[in-house]
């Protein structure tokens, strides 16, 4: 059987952590032969995610410069990823997720007339701008793609309904889960030693992330008003703050001070895992924590409008509360004081995966390309998934 070759690309933390699984995966099939390219468009936190899951780029960009805009990024990528996909040749480019280096990567090899893999393909909002830009991002990469790894039958509906053939879509569950369960202990010990010193137990954690780019402004500045409102409950409330200033600078201005506030550096996977199994809640508007929480039993605040992740609202783990605060305070405070609605968050099924999202991905590239007889079955939802339960 011949060899085929695949060039795994991503460029963020979060790419890092969904694709790790996969990259493992495919590394121990005899037939696939894996290389790993980097743009680095976030390097700190990339380099964080590649060194947990020992993982060594080939190829390494490193197109970070300070203040990049979006066009920085998106040109970079394209200039950096047209020689490195010249030179290795590759039979597929596989990305994954909205990020400017996912639709950039896809471009550059679709220009050479490379087949794409898409992971994570068919989450919408219907919104091209929210969220910014990674709805659009991710509407244009399933456009270029050959074949869509769905996480969830709901995105292969989105995808039959814009045209593509289902003999392209498969649906795997989220990669995002394997990685999680791979990463949770209950006896785990945090590299933050500040982490290990805290009083788990005696108060409530909340755990916030927020750092869209559509939250810039007066958004994030009424949700960290609001968190500076549930913090004065009998709570924890730990905020991890993004670098970029627009984040770093209201959350610090607003919560910096506070007696039950922790403001922490982002935290590499393994601790952030670890410490999101241990929340009693999470404020979020990120994507993956919409999927990861779930796995773990934690609710979710979302402080988003829309969302391209409606299966865990819809189950009743995530409930959205917009970004004007009041939402975000009256339902805090409902998680603190009524442990029954607590419980039904807490409980209600996961639809995001089983942990075997990146074996699927594999054993279906070894079918696409005749390397295995039968097509692999996909994955169904929404079983509650494995989990150590750190609750």
């Amino acid at each position: 059987m011949s060899v085929k070759r695949i060039v795994c690309t991503f460029g963020t933390r979060p790419e890092a952590i969904k694709m790790a699984p996969v990259v493992r995966e495919l590394r121990d099939r005899d037939h696939l032969d894996t290389t790993i390219v980097v743009t680095g468009q976030h390097r700190e936190m990339l380099g964080q995610v590649m060194d947990l899951f020992n993982l060594t780029p080939e190829v390494d960009l490193a197109i970070m410069t300070h203040a990049q805009s979006l066009t920085d990024i998106t040109t970079r990528c394209l200039r950096g990823l047209e020689s490195v996909f010249a030179d290795l040749e590759p039979d597929m480019v596989l990305v994954h997720g909205d990020t400017t280096t996912t639709l950039a990567a896809s471009l550059a090899a679709f220009y050479q007339k490379i087949p794409v893999g898409h992971g994570e393909a068919g989450l919408r909002t219907f919104d091209p701008l929210q969220p910014f830009p990674e709805e659009m991002n991710r509407v244009l990469t399933d456009r270029i793609s050959s074949i869509h790894f769905a996480p969830t039958d709901s995105n292969r509906e989105h995808l039959e309904r814009e045209g593509l053939s289902g003999d392209t879509i498969f649906v795997t569950g989220n990669t995002a889960i394997d990685a999680l369960l791979e990463m949770t202990e209950p006896n785990y010990r945090f590299r933050f030693e500040e982490l290990n010193e805290a009083p788990w137990g005696d108060r409530p954690l909340i755990l916030c992330d927020v750092h869209r780019r559509e939250g810039f402004g007066p958004r994030i500045r009424s949700i960290a008003r609001a968190l500076a409102r549930l913090s004065e409950e009998d709570v924890h409330l730990v905020v991890s703050v993004h670098p970029n200033p627009e984040v770093r600078g209201p959350l610090e201005e607003i919560l910096g001070g506070s007696p039950r506030v922790s403001l922490i550096q982002p935290l590499d996977y393994g601790d952030w895992a670890n410490l999101m199994a241990r929340a009693h809640f999470i404020v979020t508007d990120s994507g993956g924590l919409q999927e990861e929480a779930p796995a773990l039993g934690v609710p979710v605040l979302l402080t988003r409008d829309k969302t391209e992740r409606p299966e865990a609202v819809e189950a009743g783990t995530v409930l959205g509360v917009g970004g004007d605060g009041a939402g975000l305070v009256a339902a805090g405070r409902r998680l603190l004081e009524d442990s029954a609605e607590h419980a039904r968050m807490a409980k209600a099924p996961n639809p995001y995966g089983d942990g075997r999202a990146a074996a699927r991905i594999a054993d279906y590239l070894e079918w696409y390309w005749g390397l295995r007889r039968e097509r692999p079955e996909p994955f169904v939802g929404p079983d509650r998934n494995p989990c150590w339960g750190g609750k």
